[in-house]
């Protein structure tokens, strides 16, 4: 299993609801858990995208209100290292005119070419725009552990 990489809100999302990949994310954090050596990084508005991904699934599937906000308390205790959103939003903006995608999904890639590490994300529509960027992209569904 992957010991240091940028994971998005997609995976990150899916400890917390049940989704299709969401047993291989459970892996993914699991690494992080038990392995002291482990980091994982984020962007800051990792906290928000997915706190924002918890209030769809209240107002949309009628998810307990009370569990999106367990949710929030046990995303906010999760070992990942934050990076700030004003570090990475030059080359943000750059990867996400040059590649179509949001400076959101442009903020993870680029903390991932930051750092020289691999982006883990369950969005194969950003997967797919990425090529060519020079950023490792792993599917979460294509890890192995």
């Amino acid at each position: 299993m992957i010991s240091a990489c940028v994971v998005d809100a997609s995976v990150g999302i899916k400890l917390f609801v049940e989704e299709p990949g969401s047993d291989m994310a459970d892996r993914l954090f699991g690494a992080l858990a038990n392995n002291p050596l482990a980091r994982f990084y984020v962007p800051d508005l990792f906290f928000v995208e997915c706190a924002n991904i918890l209030w769809k699934y209240v107002r949309r599937y009628g998810y307990p209100p009370e569990n999106a906000r367990q949710d929030v308390v046990d995303l906010r205790a999760l070992a990942l290292l934050t990076v700030s959103t004003a570090d990475l939003i030059g080359l943000a903006l750059e990867l996400a005119m040059a590649y179509d995608i949001t400076t959101y999904d442009a903020s993870y890639a680029s903390l991932a070419r930051q750092l020289s590490l691999p982006l883990i994300t369950a969005d194969e529509r950003l997967a797919r725009k990425l090529t060519g960027a020079g950023i490792q992209i792993i599917l979460l569904h294509n890890l192995r552990g």
